[in-house]
């Protein structure tokens, strides 16, 4: 494990990014040249070196792992490991490489709309009991967002999930590439009623995951067509 006491917080004073994709960043700075499965510690030690909340952490930590740099190992003798880049792993690393160039965002939107089918009919066809539970949980937390940029969050982190139940490796890692792609960039609120489009949005997702837990193919097919064009 990584014990040396450099400073994370020295290159986190440079305008641009969020805190945490600033402090991502510095941590990609820190393990890069280390060899795969390399021990960089954990994200309490992480958020004590920092000085920075734990939810800033984990959102960097978040970054690192969609970004192929770092994996999470739980359990007794886990913590945050250097991952090995595998061609998965590249894969989804070049594409959130593209960040900032013009038009990435609406390509990125494009793409994930096309895949939305393919992974969420996968999804359906393996998710068990605890799956659903897990992705009921999501909404949950839309439902219970306190505002736009927190639902958004919540939102990605529930088609993440879904993605994870989805068997097709390729196209998964190219899925949740473009969602770490649309995650980074500035969420920006409706001009509509937000509370109206709120529910909205909230109603569409839950008709794909019951669709999901039901194991209904048709089922899923139609709630994608709505959640990729109800506006």
């Amino acid at each position: 494990m990584v014990t040396e006491n450099r400073a994370l917080l020295a290159g986190l004073s440079a305008p641009g990014g969020t805190r945490a994709e600033q402090l991502a960043g510095a941590l990609e700075d820190r393990v890069r040249g280390l060899n795969p499965g390399s021990a960089i510690g954990t994200i309490e030690e992480i958020r004590q070196e920092s000085g920075l909340a734990r939810a800033t952490v984990s959102e960097a930590i978040r970054l690192l792992r969609d970004r192929g740099v770092l994996e999470i190992r739980p359990g007794r003798g886990g913590g945050l490991f250097v991952a090995d880049q595998s061609p998965v792993v590249r894969l989804r690393h070049t594409l959130l490489s593209v960040v900032g160039e013009p038009g990435t965002v609406a390509d990125a939107i494009e793409l994930r709309n096309h895949l939305e089918e393919l992974i969420t009919v996968g999804a359906a066809r393996c998710a068990g009991k605890a799956d659903v539970q897990a992705l009921r949980a999501c909404l949950d937390d839309m439902a219970a967002a306190p505002d736009w940029d927190v639902f958004l969050r919540a939102n990605w982190a529930l088609h993440e999930r879904i993605a994870q139940l989805c068997p097709n490796t390729m196209a998964r890692a190219v899925y949740v590439g473009t969602l770490g792609h649309l995650t980074s960039s500035t969420a920006r609120a409706t001009d509509r009623d937000p509370d109206a489009y709120r529910a909205k949005r909230l109603r569409i997702h839950s008709d794909l995951v019951e669709a999901i837990a039901a194991g209904d193919e048709d089922a899923v097919r139609a709630a994608v067509a709505r959640h990729n064009h109800t506006d």
